[in-house]
């Protein structure tokens, strides 16, 4: 049908006259009349959009499309994509690297932690001070650094091609400048990747977009690093010349402005020679920027250090590295150096020093937190020596909490209706998977709760778990603030199976010795709670019943169980505890306002030789809290009893006759005399008598007659 009986887009007509037409036309029909000549010419339009319309079109994905776009279309829409992704990625700058953090120090400042009387007791952190202005600084102090490590910095928009060229070729001059520094110290990691440079130059891009350049000079002197652990231009100058930054004189500034390569090899304090060859090339590098004339540079002499001494103080112990991460949320972000008052009484932590140093530990390792039954922490040992192990046991370590655990299963009876005097089964398990046995070898039918938890009986405490259930238990050791992991329906976690760390067990007993539960352990004082938070805290007490009662129990333990050695002239209370194979040994325990918890074990978590919680931590605890308390608290001994003269013979040793005794494998014998101890054996067939007595030690042939 050819294009007969066709319409174009618009819908004209496209067959017209073209119907009837034969196909052929003559010359007459276009060099004819003017009315025949525009019928020809309309005909020719119709034909041109008929065309048009029939013709194959292309899509954006075909090649051919493309191949037909001209090169300016090319070129806009380069740019136009280009621009987009430049926004995305400033965009993407200011969501995940905030502009705020090139305002902040790039490490925390110092902070000094006092004990509650004011005793300095640990320093950390580094050596940083105010911000500096560059309006405020000399002249040279600016070209110094600008010399050596950016010379193009006012001219460049954050990333300076002359100046790789010239720090490659020369090796005068840092590759990066002053703004990728700034950005690499501020917003990236110290890794040395192609990502990291492409990112480095993009967030200095960013950086010269969003900061002046005075801006940008005053963060990156006021951050760089100097050495010594000196951060800053302003630190930097008190610390090397004890003056300020607006003080420094041409040579301070080109030796400071050196250090910036190598903080620590150009360290003058240490190595003197290298940063005053540094400091040369500095003024050389200033000479060459047109800010010296070589009259000047030959002029500057080496400047002399004045380096005050500051103050001794650890800048790591077991209390401080813990106390830390508060501080710092204490402190903010900021360049002030910060001093702190913390909870940590400095006699207290003195005699736990004192007592943990002369304990015989032998190979063992030692742990003792003390605190106030409001969570205040007066004292901290989390070893036998920080120098030489910084690893906290008191904090870090979590070991089987043994029999301190069944403070909770006890616990857990009293809210549940039992009382101290209630009996349980004290006979030996024979049944089931789990058959503990008691450490003392002893059983009954049956035993009262408050002798079962004195003497740490292992099989009437699994019967009371099994009668309270293991989901009581649980929820009542979390609501003390146990944070060990319990399985439910696991009868061994009542024997102190789960591990936990001495810090949350010790707090856990300050939640019952101040009856206000749980207890958060805390470096720093915190506001006493007002009525209004008291009522709507989630934290909760026992019934003053329930309370009395499990403190009887406990003190039960002192004066009657396992706990003897840990007995003292005034109320105290607490729980011995010696986990599976003598791995752990711990006694925790409150008296006097004082709630303090022992541990000792070993590193590697190998059986401890003889030692047992009644045992060495029992004594530490005892030895401890006498010091803490006043020497009036200790048990008093057997008083003397004043009588008249019996008269008669006076018995020196005051002790029967009991005949002799055999020793070793009885070839030797003891026995006492009036004169003393006399040892009786043979050596090498002479047979001899050792005697001790008033007047020493004799040795001297035996009478074998």
């Amino acid at each position: 049908m050819g294009i007969f009986g066709r319409k174009d887009k618009r819908g004209t007509d496209l067959e017209g006259d073209w119907q009837s037409h034969t196909g052929y036309f003559s010359l007459h029909d276009i060099h004819g009349d003017g009315p025949n000549y525009e019928e020809w010419d309309r005909r020719l339009e119709r034909a041109d959009r008929h065309a048009a319309a029939i013709r194959p079109k292309t899509r954006w994905w075909q090649p051919s499309d493309w191949r037909n776009r001209r090169k300016r279309w090319w070129f806009v829409r380069i740019v136009a994509a280009l621009l987009a992704i430049a926004l995305a990625l400033f965009a993407w700058l200011a969501l995940t690297a905030p502009l705020s953090k090139s305002l902040e120090p790039i490490v925390p400042p110092q902070v000094t932690l006092l004990a509650a009387d004011g005793t300095p007791i640990a320093r950390n952190g580094a050596v940083v001070a105010e911000p500096v202005e560059v309006a405020e600084l000399p002249p040279h102090v600016v070209e110094a650094f600008l010399a050596i490590e950016d010379r193009r910095f006012y001219s460049h928009l954050g990333v300076d091609p002359r100046g790789l060229a010239r720090a490659a070729f020369t090796g005068v001059g840092g590759g990066s400048t002053i703004t990728q520094q700034l950005a690499k110290f501020t917003f990236l990691t110290p890794e040395r990747t192609l990502t990291r440079k492409a990112r480095e130059m993009l967030i200095a891009f960013w950086l010269e977009g969003w900061l002046t350049k005075d801006e940008i000079l005053e963060r990156y002197l006021s951050n760089t690093y100097f050495g010594d652990n000196v951060y800053g231009l302003r630190a930097a100058s008190l610390h090397y010349f004890y003056r300020k930054p607006e003080n420094l004189t041409l040579a301070q500034s080109a030796m400071l402005a050196g250090l910036v390569q190598a903080p620590s090899r150009l360290n003058p304090a240490k190595h003197y020679d290298r940063a005053e060859r540094r400091m040369r090339l500095v003024v050389g590098a200033m000479v060459a920027a047109g800010y010296l004339s070589e009259t000047e540079a030959e002029q500057v002499r080496s400047p002399r250090l004045d380096i005050r001494p500051s103050g001794n103080l650890p800048t790591g112990t077991y209390f401080a590295d813990w106390a830390l991460p508060e501080a710092r949320k204490l402190t903010g972000s900021g360049y002030a150096q910060t001093t702190l008052t913390t909870t940590l009484d400095s006699r207290l932590q003195r005699i736990a020093g004192r007592v943990v140093s002369s304990a015989p530990l032998g190979s063992a390792q030692v742990a003792l937190i003390a605190m106030r039954p409001n969570g205040e922490v007066v004292a901290m040992v989390g070893g036998k020596d920080y120098a030489k192990s910084p690893f906290n046991r008191a904090v870090q370590a979590r070991r089987q909490a043994g029999s301190t655990i069944k403070t909770f299963v006890y616990l857990a009876a009293l809210r549940d209706g039992w009382n101290p005097d209630d009996t349980i089964g004290n006979t030996e398990i024979t049944e089931g998977s789990y058959r503990p046995r008691n450490a003392n070898g002893r059983y009954s039918e049956t035993i009262t709760l408050r002798d079962a938890l004195a003497r740490s009986s292992n099989v009437a405490t699994l019967r009371l778990f099994n009668e309270v259930g293991s989901e009581k238990v649980i929820g009542t050791a979390r609501d003390f603030g146990i944070e060990a992991e319990m399985a439910k329906g696991d009868p061994s976690i009542a024997l102190g199976s789960a591990s936990v760390s001495l810090i949350n067990l010790t707090a856990a007993y300050a939640g019952v010795a101040g009856n206000r539960f749980p207890v958060e352990p805390h470096a720093f004082a915190q506001e006493d709670e007002g009525w209004f938070e008291w009522l709507t805290s989630s934290r909760q007490s026992l019934s003053t019943a329930r309370h009395e009662q499990i403190e009887e129990m406990l003190r039960a333990v002192v004066n009657q169980g396992t706990g003897r050695a840990a007995m003292l002239s005034i109320p105290n209370y607490g729980k011995t505890g010696t986990s599976q194979n003598n791995r752990d040994a711990l006694f925790v325990g409150y008296a006097g306002g004082l709630v303090v918890g022992v541990w000792i074990g070993n590193d590697d978590n190998s059986p401890l030789d003889g030692i047992s919680g009644g045992g060495l931590p029992a004594r530490i605890w005892r030895s401890f809290m006498v010091q803490a308390l006043g020497n009036d608290v200790a048990a008093p001994g057997p008083q003397p009893v004043g009588t008249s003269d019996p008269g008669g013979e006076v018995e020196p040793l005051d002790v029967p006759d009991l005949g002799e005794i055999p020793i070793g494998d009885g070839r030797a014998t003891l026995r006492i005399e009036n004169d003393g101890v006399i040892i009786s054996g043979d050596v090498e067939g002479v047979p001899i008598d050792i005697t001790l007595g008033e007047d020493g030690l004799q040795v001297r042939p035996r009478d074998t007659r």
